[in-house]
């Protein structure tokens, strides 16, 4: 199928893309096509929202009915000592990108299903349920489009009888809006080396869910952060959220950088910790949880930040790291570099310019509020690393408030997130509670909340480049750190009837986090797309 423009993943990215291009010519063919069941479905955010680049998009998004419903109300910022005690910062010795006033918190899946209404109103053409599982080129070497994954290949790689072949889109131009460590995006890095002069990304896992609390529990519009424990008793950094919206819902997550050392560290298992902790439990108890989900994030900044251009196409959101992790918000800086990039290849198709590489991207770019902002705030995941949380926030205090991200130099992290890890035989063993049922919860009624479903007789598609390296690597040196640094239960060594043991994938956990392509110290794991509609099925994460 030829369109002009091919769009891969309905995240904020893709669809406001689509919307932008739509809006500067209403005769370019555009094509959308997303993994997830229905748009929304793997869309997972805390999420407070800033509108910025909604307001510049739709200006009258309130009257189209944007589903942007609870204004953050007051902001509280606390340290954590330890399971019991803590202490409240005051909002002036924090640094400004977390202060919120003016945004919102919202559910970003129903963002984007929003998005998806606008887009198809103005006749983008949306395929939910189809994976993107492989690029097409043209003879040259530039970009023409994208194959959709074959559908119905049982477990044997033959084909049953509800076997549909995938098609190929072509386009003009190719966008690739995969989200955090997309599969596509990580093979175009890689074939045309978008990452030679940068320095590796760096991630966290974030693990969230929604709850249902009592209404004298509940603060419509409050937004609650902390940093320290339990994460502080590993050496390991990250921080929490908890945000009060409608309905008397609150939602609550934890995000772990993924740079932590500790093989024994299970960022599931600090989560479900950090509930019991006298901040967290006053708003939860006597609460239900409703939904949960997990989703790894780009937080590199600008030094990690790869060529977002190639010949006959463009990388966009967070599939080139544009989160901002000093404000813990990608959504906006997301949306921005898709309405960029549709403002290029709309300039590119008039004049007839198809499959160029449009470096005048990059100059747009760096031209816009988005990068601007992503360089004032370089410095802050660096110095987290650098020096924890405490240290690195104060340094933050100074280079952001004082000096608005002025300091004449910028701070490196050149370790990869996946290096450095200690031998389980040396690291501090961590001992887990087990869960209560009430406030803490086990692995695999998580993974039920999260809606999640594969079909059974398919490819695996989580892929081993050898499959002796989990047991006689990664088991023999690290105790096989996927059973604890999966947020779903899909890693397991289990004990067979001889006694030997054995690593087992439970692909049909899986909730497409992709962590384990990102954390493995091996990086023996590659995440594939499976099927199209598979995973979770998330209704307003």
């Amino acid at each position: 199928m030829e369109y002009d423009v091919v769009i891969v993943g309905a995240g904020p990215a893709g669809l406001s893309a689509a919307c932008r291009i739509k809006q500067l010519n209403e005769e370019i063919s555009v094509c959308l096509v997303e993994k997830g069941s229905e748009v929304g479905a793997h869309i997972l955010s805390g999420a407070v929202f800033e509108p910025t680049a909604l307001n510049e998009l739709f200006p009258d998004w309130k009257e189209r009915g944007a589903p942007l419903n609870t204004e953050v109300t007051g902001d509280d910022i606390y340290m954590l000592r330890n399971a019991e005690n803590s202490i409240k910062i005051p909002n002036f010795f924090t640094p400004k990108t977390m202060h919120n006033e003016g945004n919102y918190i919202i559910s970003l899946g129903n963002l984007c299903r929003w998005l998806a209404e606008q887009a198809e109103a103005m006749g983008v053409e949306i395929f939910p349920g189809f994976a993107a599982a492989e690029v097409v080129y043209n003879e040259d070497g530039s970009v023409k489009g994208i194959a959709t994954g074959d559908m119905g290949i049982g477990l044997d790689g033959q084909q049953k009888d509800s076997y549909m072949p995938g098609m190929e889109l072509h386009g003009k131009y190719t966008l690739f809006t995969e989200g955090c460590r997309g599969q596509l995006g990580k093979q175009l890095i890689a074939k045309y080396e978008l990452d030679k002069d940068v320095e590796p990304q760096h991630y966290g896992i974030g693990i969230k869910e929604i709850w249902k609390v009592p209404a004298e529990q509940h603060q419509q519009g409050l937004v609650v952060h902390t940093a320290g424990w339990p994460l502080n008793e590993s050496g390991s950094a990250g921080g929490t959220f908890l945000y009060h919206i409608e309905d008397n819902q609150v939602v609550i997550g934890l995000i772990t950088d993924l740079s932590y050392t500790n093989p024994h560290l299970s960022p599931f298992d600090e989560f479900q910790r950090y509930k019991h902790h006298p901040v967290a439990k006053q708003y939860l108890e006597g609460g239900e949880r409703l939904s949960y989900g997990a989703r790894a994030i780009a937080k590199g900044g600008i030094q990690s930040q790869p060529k977002m251009t190639f010949p006959g196409g463009l990388l966009l959101g967070d599939n080139a790291g544009t989160l901002n992790f000093a404000k813990i918000k990608g959504s906006h800086t997301a949306m921005k570099s898709g309405m960029l990039g549709a403002e290029v290849v709309v300039k590119a198709i008039a004049e007839e310019r198809n499959g160029q590489d449009l470096t005048e991207f990059t100059e747009a770019y760096k031209a816009s509020w988005a990068w601007k902002e992503l360089h004032t705030q370089r410095n802050f995941g660096p110095a987290q690393h650098k020096w924890g949380n405490i240290i690195g926030s104060a340094y933050a205090f100074i280079d952001i408030n004082i000096f608005n991200g002025g300091l004449p130099w910028t701070l490196s992290d050149p370790k990869p997130d996946h290096e450095g890890m200690q031998l389980a035989s040396e690291a501090k063993k961590i001992e887990y509670p087990r869960p209560d049922g009430v406030l803490s919860f086990d692995k695999p009624s998580s993974v039920f909340l999260s809606n999640t479903n594969h079909e059974e007789d398919q490819l695996c598609h989580l892929t081993l480049k050898d499959d002796a390296i989990p047991m006689e690597v990664n088991y023999a040196k690290w105790d096989e750190p996927a059973q604890r640094y999966c947020p779903a239960g899909v890693y397991e060594v289990v004990e067979q009837e001889d006694g030997s043991k054995k690593f087992q994938i439970n692909g049909q956990n899986c909730v497409h986090c992709k962590t384990c392509d990102i954390k493995d110290p091996s990086q023996n794991i590659t995440w594939v797309c499976p099927e199209g509609a598979g995973g979770p099925n998330y209704p307003n994460m």
